[in-house]
Parts: C-alpha cells; structure tokens; sequence
C-alpha cells in the first residue's frame, strides 16, 4: 500500500495579526505576545505548495491571528486549490462581507467561524468587536448563498452554555459544530492561541468533564464534528487513564507557520525544519498523547485505523506477516473503525457540498450581486 494512500492535513497560521482582542487568546491585538506583524509571503509560499502535495497534504486551513487582515488571503486560497489541495478557513467573522464572495470563486471548500458564546452580546464583548453580530449574521448568510458549508468553532470556555448554544447556532445558519478544548500554558511552537491568566479558560479537570457531558448532550440537537470516541479519548487524557489512540502529529498532521516553518504540531518545542527541506525530513511517529488539542485529537482517531492498515501494507510487502497483523489489532483500531462508520454519513454530505460548490464555480457563476463593500 503505498505511503501517500492516506491524505494528510495542515493548519497554517498565515499571520500573527488579529483585529480583536479575545481574552483567552495570545493573538489578541490588546497583548504583546505576537511581537511585530508577520504575513506569510504569498510568492514564498507558492513554490511551497508543491512539497505538500507531494507530503500527501490534501487539506488545508487557514488561521491566524485573524487571516483575513492578511492582504493576499483570496490569492493564498486559489493558490492552494490550484495545487489540488482543499482549502478551509477559520475567521472571527469580522471581515467576511468584504471577503466570501472572492473566497467562493477562489474555491474555498468550507468556512469555520469561531464563537465563544451562545449570548452573542457576549461573545461580542470577549471578541472586542462591536456590531459583530450583525456582521456575523450577514456574512454566514452571503457563505450558505453562495454553496460554502459553514461550521462553528466553539473553545471550551465559561460562556459556553450548552442548553442554549443548538438555538443560537440555528439561528446564525451553522451546518455543524466542532469545539476545541481550552489551553492555559504556552505552545512550544508560534502559535500564541492559549492565555495564562484568562478566567474563561482556566477549568479544573471536573468541570473540563462535565464540559464534555454536555457536549456529549448536545448531539441529540445539533451536529457536532467531535467524534465520540474522540470525546471518550480525551475524558480517559482527563482521568489520567492510558490512551488508546496516538497522535498523528508529524506524519498525517502538520502546522505550517508563517516564516513557512513545518511543525509536528502547535505544542511542539521546535519545528522539524523549513517546508522547503520537507522532502528531506522524515515522518516523526513517536508516539505523544500530551496534550488534548481537539484538531490533532479528532483526526487521530478517524485516521488511526486506516494508519494501521497502510503500515500492515507496508509489512505485508515486506514479508513481515507477524508485525503485520499485530498493526491491524492495535489498541484503539476498534475505536478508530466505530468513529468512522459514526462521521461517514457527515462525511459523505460534506463531500457532496464541496463538489457542489465546485461544479458551480463559486459566487461569479452563480450570477448572484456582489456583496456590500462598505463594510470595514
């Protein structure tokens, strides 16, 4: 079977820059942690792209800091596409008006919008961003015209109600939602998405739990992207009882940043190089279960049982017989094959979105208005 059968995935931070000012985050425009403003260099990183692909990156999402401060997001996006990557993107909202028409036509694949409350005053006031909610509602509105799946990012935080959180979604338009899990300590790598003395984040391990229950409740009202078994995983990291599923970090799961330096993943201590040496640096598959980021963790368990497949291939061709039936009946495979079968009817209607909206050609096709520019 060969290597590159399993598609891997890439968070890229394309700048450090952020317009609001979020009390958990390190990004924040009202904190000193980012230093002087970075933008990744758009010409850099499309002779970039080719050395992903041909890591086996298949999707791809922008982040920040806020990436639609970054001058050239609609060329990184067509960039990325063009190269046969999917693209994503996870924005505050703020500018979306300005930008979805563009993005659309520029072939983004799917929108993720984060939020940190069911009370959108209040998440208005955590943001720093005032009239938010107006632009939040205008911009998920012009994104489902124009064909793009629209997904809310919601961090385990103390606003979070989960009661009222299904109506509020519905009501902005979301298709689903995915939700992160807080981070009080610094990241080894350039992302600065943790706060040390944010109250909103700073949950012991009974209530990070009960989050979890509630997240677990919520299923039977809204979808939710967080994968049982994922869930279940990261209760059992809370507990401190042994994991079943290693991280896909530095194998299936990278973070790119924008000095185009290559991580195993956020939390890591140092980067594995230059992404234009990736061709050179092999995979780093030493197992780590240190952390509980929901990105890393969600996708390690959808793709655990198709990683132990692929290395059973590998020592199937290589006459190994033995290692490779002990790869298919590693811990956890059992876990990985219940959250595929669980995510694949969600899987499969994402897909079909995407195509959609790719056939159609984005907003230009469609023949629908331009957007209001007027907004800032």
């Amino acid at each position: 079977m060969p290597a590159l059968a399993l598609p891997a995935v890439c968070d890229f931070s394309i700048t450090n820059v952020c317009n609001a000012a979020c009390d958990f985050c390190g990004f924040a425009r009202d904190k000193t942690l980012a230093g002087p403003a970075r933008f990744v260099d758009t010409e850099a990183y499309s002779r970039a792209l080719p050395i992903l692909h041909r890591r086996g990156i298949r999707y791809l999402t922008l982040q920040g800091g806020e990436p639609l401060v970054h001058p050239d997001v609609v060329r990184l996006v067509s960039q990325t596409v063009a190269a046969g990557i999917s693209c994503a993107i996870i924005t505050n909202g703020w500018f979306l008006s300005r930008y979805i028409r563009s993005l659309a036509d520029a072939g983004l694949c799917r929108l993720i919008v984060s939020l940190d409350s069911a009370d959108l005053a209040e998440h208005e006031r955590n943001r720093g961003l005032e009239g938010l909610e107006r632009r939040l509602a205008k911009g998920i509105t012009l994104a489902k015209e124009y064909g793009l799946p629209v997904q809310a990012s919601v961090t385990v935080n103390r606003l979070v109600n989960y009661d009222d959180l299904p109506d509020t979604l519905r009501s902005l338009g979301f298709d689903n939602v995915a939700f992160s899990y807080p981070r009080d300590e610094p990241f080894g790598s350039t992302s600065l998405v943790y706060s040390e003395d944010s109250h909103l984040v700073d949950l012991d391990r009974k209530e990070l739990l009960a989050a979890l229950d509630a997240i677990g409740r919520m299923r039977k009202r809204f979808p939710v992207l967080n994968p049982r078994a994922s869930v279940a995983e990261v209760a059992r990291y809370l507990r401190g009882e042994q994991q079943a599923v290693p991280c896909i970090g530095g194998y299936k799961y990278f973070y790119l940043d924008w000095n185009l330096d290559i991580w195993r993943c956020e939390a890591w201590s140092e980067p594995m190089g230059s992404v234009f040496d990736l061709d050179r640096i092999p995979d780093q598959r030493e197992p780590c279960n240190a952390c509980m980021m929901a990105c890393y963790r969600n996708a390690s368990m959808l793709m655990h049982a198709a990683v132990a497949a692929t290395d059973a291939g590998r020592a199937l061709a290589s006459g190994q017989i033995g290692t490779a039936v002990a790869s298919l009946f590693r811990r956890g495979v059992a876990q990985s094959l219940w959250a595929l079968a669980e995510e694949a009817p969600k899987l499969r209607r994402l897909a079909r979105r995407r195509k959609r909206t790719a056939a159609t050609g984005g907003a230009l096709s469609s023949g629908r208005p331009a957007p209001d520019r007027a907004e800032a």
